[in-house]
């Protein structure tokens, strides 16, 4: 009896390629996926490469916009912010001027500066109230600083006021501590200052000494400040010394003030000029 016989040989054989085939599909598999990673990686790098320009522009282009918006917006800001200090400002001497109006002993009218002509030795300022507010030549002008000017003409609704620093300008000033008199005109050699004539050599001058009107010749009322000797030097050939002085008031930043409702007595006018004409 005869029994069937298997090929184990060819069988191993078989088994062996099967494997060989299977390892080489799954390398073969493997070296794709590698492949398609790589080409992937290859494609970013090269779209990154292309895109980087592009971005560049549009980066710069956008930070141009924003710039432009930013410079914008702290032009707007820097104008704010000048408006906020020019309404503090205000405020500030609105508040000064208030002050000075509750501690005056005569009835003041406030007004605004509308024009000013400062750069010439016929120097002015007009300011927006006039007779219709029983505004009269030769009322004062000040602010808390001190005296501004005096009215020279008077319209309905608006005066013009001669300045310190006018060629013609006097008042009848004295020192605050000593009460000795002079009277004040313009340096016109040194604009920004004022002179005070007339004061005795006997008087003791210091620098800081405050410079007030005196009341004398019915003109203004006593005790307005002008300002503050700087310096000062004695006249040769007379027994008077000549005083340098600071005024307070700064004509170049007044905006505001109060003219002064004051009016000479005319009964005191009256009698100077009797007086004078004995003498004629």
């Amino acid at each position: 009896m005869r029994f069937l016989q298997f090929d184990t040989d060819g069988i191993s054989h078989y088994f062996h390629t099967f494997i060989v085939l299977l390892f080489a599909l799954i390398l073969a598999f493997t070296r794709s996926q590698d492949g398609l990673n790589s080409l992937r990686a290859i494609t970013v790098i090269a779209a990154s490469i292309l895109e980087e320009p592009v971005s560049n522009v549009r980066v710069y282009r956008n930070a141009l916009k924003t710039n432009a918006y930013l410079q914008q917006q702290n032009i707007l800001l820097q104008d704010e912010l000048s408006k906020l200090r020019s309404i503090e400002k205000e405020n500030q001497e609105l508040k000064s001027l208030l002050r000075l109006e509750e501690s005056y002993n005569y009835p003041l009218q406030i007004t605004r500066v509308v024009t000013k002509q400062l750069n010439t030795l016929n120097n002015s300022l007009s300011v927006n109230v006039g007779s219709n507010k029983g505004i009269q030549r030769g009322m004062p002008l000040i602010n808390s600083d001190g005296l501004i000017g005096k009215v020279i003409l008077a319209a309905s609704n608006y005066s013009q006021v001669m300045p310190l620093s006018h060629p013609l300008f006097r008042v009848s000033a004295q020192i605050q501590d000593s009460k000795a008199n002079g009277i004040i005109t313009w340096d016109i050699s040194s604009p920004s200052y004022l002179i005070m004539d007339f004061v005795p050599k006997t008087v003791t001058i210091d620098t800081g000494m405050v410079i007030q009107t005196s009341g004398l010749g019915n003109e203004f009322p006593a005790g307005i400040p002008i300002g503050q000797v700087v310096d000062f030097r004695s006249q040769e050939g007379t027994n008077t010394q000549q005083l340098k002085i600071e005024p307070f008031s700064k004509l170049n930043e007044v905006s505001e003030g109060f003219i002064v409702l004051f009016t000479s007595d005319t009964s005191l006018v009256q009698l100077n000029n009797e007086f004078n004409q004995l003498f004629e």
